[in-house]
């Protein structure tokens, strides 16, 4: 473009369109920066675990044949067609052709319609059967990635907590180095704290490739990287063990409702096969003799003699029962695994406040008491440390308390279906 191009009103049209692309993308920096930066809370791990699911797939082709089974199910027999010869190459009068007869007939069984319906309600319930074991399976996974999820944020948390011993390991190493400079301490005083100042940087650097394992191992859910941060803090909030569950049907309580419908409708299939289905036959016969044609008409109905069926229908009324009792069982047993996880919950819960509110104000107080004598010459080295490890253990105990606590937590929810829905609304998406 020449300069000469760049003159008049296309050069401040040009200026304005560039002037607005930058005002663009200086307005849209701070919003994507935030994208970028904002902690991966539970809702999207999991949003996200169940929309990479790779059991969808599978889950996707059973149903295509579960259909096809459907339309089967519904299909009425096949009729056949017969063709039956007499009175031909015998003796005397039959001993050739001419008093021959041929009969060509065509057989149709009726069936009833009762029996394709029930044959087409257990095709339909090994479908529902086929959709609840996919769900269950993706219900896995979201399960993996809630324990996953709070492990990585307690291993966030626990960085912290590696830190605040570096931090206070090199304060004590600035401090002892002055004392040593000045002959106050002997000279393993500053050997000592050159190795806590060691080890405490080993213990962080332990932490964060523990935190980034544990990021790595949550991200393969839905083939991602640890490219995404956790905030910490979210370990601290304890108010669900004061929440009454919510309690919906979860996968599994689904797949166990699926195998009593899907026995419910086997009975009803025994059932229709106790009564025996006719068949209508017509035809038409030829004599060889004469060339006269006649027609005929027949049918036969079996007869429930001996075989009545009753054998397959108890066993599948055997099976529904059994089916209705292990969702009794199931229902009965997730009562007493929520009662029981709330519990655990609530204790701590307890414990965690209790650490906060009275331990480690204590053991802060205890190490700053420890400094200020250390400063005057009344404690030794080995008394900083240990007050030092008092609060860290304190610390490092309240992460592993909370963290046991969104595990019961993760527990629970498995329990009462609080996630379920993602299921549905992933797939909708």
């Amino acid at each position: 473009m020449t300069s000469s191009s760049l003159r008049g009103p296309r050069a401040w049209r040009w200026l304005a369109l560039v002037s607005a692309i930058a005002s663009s993308l200086v307005l849209a920096a701070p919003l994507w920066a935030n994208a970028q930066s904002a902690p991966l809370s539970l809702t999207e791990a999991l949003n996200r675990t169940v929309s990479a699911d790779p059991t969808s797939t599978a889950t996707q082709r059973r149903l295509t044949a579960a259909d096809a089974n459907i339309r089967q199910a519904g299909v009425r027999p096949n009729p056949s067609l017969g063709i039956e010869a007499e009175n031909f190459l015998g003796s005397n009068p039959y001993s050739g052709l001419n008093s021959a007869e041929f009969t060509l007939s065509y057989e149709q069984p009726l069936e009833r319609k009762s029996k394709r319906q029930a044959r087409v309600g257990v095709a339909s319930a090994e479908r529902d059967l086929v959709l609840a074991q996919g769900r269950a399976r993706t219900w896995d996974a979201m399960n993996t990635a809630q324990s996953l999820w709070v492990e990585a944020v307690a291993a966030e948390a626990e960085i912290g907590v590696a830190q605040e011993r570096l931090n206070l390991a090199e304060q004590s190493q600035a401090e002892i180095s002055r004392r040593v400079w000045a002959a106050r301490d002997p000279l393993f005083a500053g050997s000592l704290a050159n190795t806590d100042v060691a080890n405490a940087r080993i213990a962080l650097d332990q932490a964060r490739a523990k935190a980034r394992q544990l990021k790595l191992q949550l991200a393969a859910l839905w083939g991602g990287g640890a490219d995404f941060t956790l905030d910490p803090t979210v370990l601290q909030n304890t108010s669900a063990v004061s929440a009454t569950p919510n309690l919906l049907d979860t996968p599994d309580l689904e797949v166990l409702r699926a195998r009593q419908r899907l026995s419910t409708a086997q009975v009803r299939v025994e059932t229709t096969r106790r009564v025996q289905d006719p068949t209508l036959s017509a035809g038409i016969r030829h004599f060889r003799d004469d060339g006269s044609v006649a027609f005929l008409v027949g049918g036969s109905i079996p007869l429930n003699r001996f075989d009545t069926n009753q054998g397959n229908i108890e066993r599948t009324r055997a099976d529904a029962e059994a089916a209705a009792a292990d969702l009794e069982v199931a229902e009965r047993i997730r009562q007493r695994d929520i009662a029981a996880a709330t519990i655990r919950m609530t204790s701590l819960a307890e414990e965690a406040r209790r650490i906060e509110t009275e331990v480690i104000p204590m053991a802060e107080k205890a190490v700053a008491q420890v400094r200020e004598g250390f400063a005057r010459g009344g404690f030794t080295y080995r008394d900083v440390i240990g007050a030092q490890e008092t609060l860290i253990n304190a610390r490092a105990r309240r992460v592993e308390i909370l963290k046991q606590f969104h595990i019961e937590k993760a527990a629970r929810d498995r329990l009462s279906g609080q996630w379920a829905p993602l299921i549905q609304t992933a797939a909708q998406n």
